[in-house]
């Protein structure tokens, strides 16, 4: 069989199958890419999330020595959620970010490459394939921008002409010597709105991150959050969709095409304060599936305190008095007195003190006096 007419069968079975966009780039080095992540490990900007030594996330052949192309996908994801429960009084509710809503996408985009893999076998029983999503040493959004998915904005994300950044991305490296498909055109232009909504500046110029700043990666840290972070911090329990939100790619972009995407309200935008003292067992029940559980449950309560201090909830203090005296682990702890203290009440004060004369932990201790100073601005305002 010839490759062009293999590449139709290809498009064709991939629509069949449940894949968005497909696109394929030949196997060469990333050059740009290369020289980039060389920046970025010098300035510092790394998450310390990726997988494998520069030469492995931008040389396909290290990874498949036989490799003569890569096959990209992209599957759309919804970015409204229907029948969104509001956040009320008492009733204070975190989000999840919109890669997080739904089933995790790690296991249904792999189940696709997976079923693209076997098709092509079936035709080429001698091809030899690699398939990757995300937690892949090649960096999907190079793939993507080489294949034609979507160009990279200045956000670094994904924009396709047809699904906005609102996409999933996968790809496969392959030993076939497919024709490559055309690059998007960039057509951000001189905007720069998601460059100035960013609530941390971790955008510092068109298509560099610093991901150290970025609320995204700081949602999925295990620690103490710097103070300035955990005024930005919203309501969010894990991710941002604030460049996304922002961009006019987006505008008006909302797919649900996919069922597994679709967000289970009570599990994608969560009530707050049961999220406190959730079990391991609950957590994985309820959390388990989306993509934004990987990290455990531990960033999610922290992230729920920061929350519900945001939100100055009166009525969590109880609660989160239970947590800050009685939870062992110390940045649980240590964020509960913070948080406490911004809302202020006089019962959260009081129980902080109290607390205090039993707390061991020089760092938990430290985050009291912090929670204590907002008494000083209550009283002062």
């Amino acid at each position: 069989m010839r490759t062009e007419e293999l590449q139709q069968e290809i498009r064709e079975y991939a629509k069949e199958i449940g894949i968005d966009k497909i696109g394929f780039a030949a196997a060469d080095v990333f050059s740009e890419l290369k020289e980039r992540l060389r920046r970025q490990q010098e300035l510092e900007y790394q998450s310390g999330f990726e997988k494998g030594s520069i030469e492995e996330r931008t040389e396909p052949q290290r990874l498949l020595p036989e490799a003569q192309s890569i096959i990209s996908i992209a599957i759309a994801y919804p970015s409204r959620m229907k029948n969104a429960p509001k956040s009320r009084k008492g009733e204070r509710r975190g989000l999840f970010a919109r890669a997080s809503w739904g089933l995790d996408y790690h296991d249904v985009l792999r189940e696709r490459l997976e079923k693209l893999s076997a098709f092509i076998q079936e035709k080429v029983p001698d091809a030899v394939n690699k398939v990757m999503v995300d937690t892949g040493e090649l960096s999907d959004r190079a793939v993507a921008e080489r294949a034609g998915i979507g160009f990279s904005g200045k956000n670094t994300s994904i924009i396709t002409p047809e699904f906005g950044s609102f996409v999933y991305l996968g790809e496969m490296i392959t030993n076939i010597p497919f024709v490559p498909d055309s690059p998007v055109e960039d057509s951000c232009g001189d905007c720069r709105k998601c460059m100035d909504a960013c609530p941390t500046g971790a955008i510092v110029e068109g298509g560099q991150l610093n991901a150290q700043n970025c609320i995204a990666f700081l949602t999925q840290t295990k620690g103490f959050l710097e103070d300035e972070y955990r005024f930005k911090l919203g309501n969010r329990v894990y991710g941002c969709d604030t460049c996304q939100q922002v961009c006019p790619k987006n505008k008006g972009i909302d797919f649900h095409i996919h069922p597994e995407f679709e967000p289970d309200p009570e599990v994608s935008k969560p009530k707050l304060i049961p999220m406190l003292r959730i079990s391991n067992r609950e957590f994985k029940e309820k959390f388990g599936p989306l993509s934004g559980s990987w990290r455990g449950k531990k960033p999610i309560q922290r992230n729920a305190l920061i929350a519900l201090g945001h939100y100055k909830d009166e009525t969590a203090v109880p609660e989160m008095i239970e947590v800050m005296k009685n939870d062992p682990r110390p940045v649980i702890r240590g964020t509960a007195a913070w948080s406490l203290g911004k809302i202020g009440t006089e019962e959260a004060f009081a129980a902080i003190r109290e607390a205090m004369e039993l707390e061991k932990d020089d760092q938990v201790l430290f985050e009291m006096e912090k929670g204590l100073e907002f008494e000083t601005l209550t009283i002062t305002n």
